[in-house]
């Protein structure tokens, strides 16, 4: 049994005069531990299928599976990190790592000491009292990850969180959230726009055609690269192999009219 299986997902936005189909036969496995992107054109449906994984919305074919149970049927289960950090302004940090445990009714005194010890291990020693608007980007954005990975999700879907990012801030943060997540053994899938962040931090990578959204491809990322943190894969000679192999394939896919 495939830890995350997806299972000829096909979904259509309807409205009163029009009917968008976004994906269309979507099939994919992920294994448990394994750290997938999802890389393509705009309107490729990525952020819908992630929605999809996530239980937020429901398909209109197709079935998604967690531990061979149908998304969305238990809390905790899948874990959120969108682009903007969305923690809570008139909220204190140790407020806002504590909002998932809250709210799932597990504010308990070990989760309380997990939750801090994240953010020990983030590198955000004594920001508790502190609020959002005191800390910078890159550290806002650690906090919404201890946020997430406090209430202990099989699952972590990243809706491309460092794209709001300056250069420097985004590569530190990649290695950081590389690294915690490989020693968690956590599970993840990425959605992005970057091919080197989805080189640089993934097990495989999926190419998505537009319309409507379909896989194109898929790569995997070779062991040599994979056993590096996503600063050193780029300076990898594989990573230009690869790197030119996914834009070539993306090029293809690519309107001709886009320009």
């Amino acid at each position: 049994m495939e830890f995350l299986k997806i299972d000829d997902i096909h979904h259509t936005y309807f409205t009163k005069t029009s009917a968008v189909t976004a994906l269309s036969d979507v099939s994919l496995d992920v294994a448990e531990g394994e750290f997938v992107s999802f890389l393509g054109p705009s309107g490729c449906g990525k952020t819908t299928l992630l929605s999809i994984i996530a239980g937020l919305i429901k398909p209109t074919e197709g079935l998604v599976e967690l531990e061979g149970k149908k998304v969305g049927t238990k809390d905790n289960e899948i874990g959120y990190m969108l682009q903007q950090d969305y923690l809570f302004p008139w909220k204190t940090i140790e407020e806002n790592i504590l909002l998932g445990l809250k709210i799932s009714g597990s504010l308990e005194k070990d989760k309380i000491q997990y939750a801090h010890d994240l953010l020990e291990k983030m590198g955000l020693q004594s920001v508790e009292p502190l609020y959002p608007k005191q800390l910078s980007g890159g550290m806002r954005q650690r906090v919404a990850l201890v946020r997430t990975l406090a209430t202990e999700p099989k699952l972590l879907m990243l809706d491309e969180p460092f794209s709001a990012l300056d250069y420097q801030t985004k590569l530190n943060l990649e290695n950081l959230v590389s690294n915690t997540l490989k020693s968690f053994g956590k599970t993840a899938i990425l959605v992005t726009h970057d091919i080197g962040e989805a080189i640089a931090m993934s097990d495989r990578v999926y190419l998505f055609s537009p319309g409507p959204g379909h896989i194109h491809k898929m790569f995997h990322i070779p062991k040599e690269l994979r056993d590096l943190t996503p600063f050193h894969t780029r300076n990898h000679e594989a990573y230009t192999d690869i790197f030119q192999s996914i834009w070539k394939e993306l090029e293809s896919i690519e309107p001709e009219d886009k320009y």
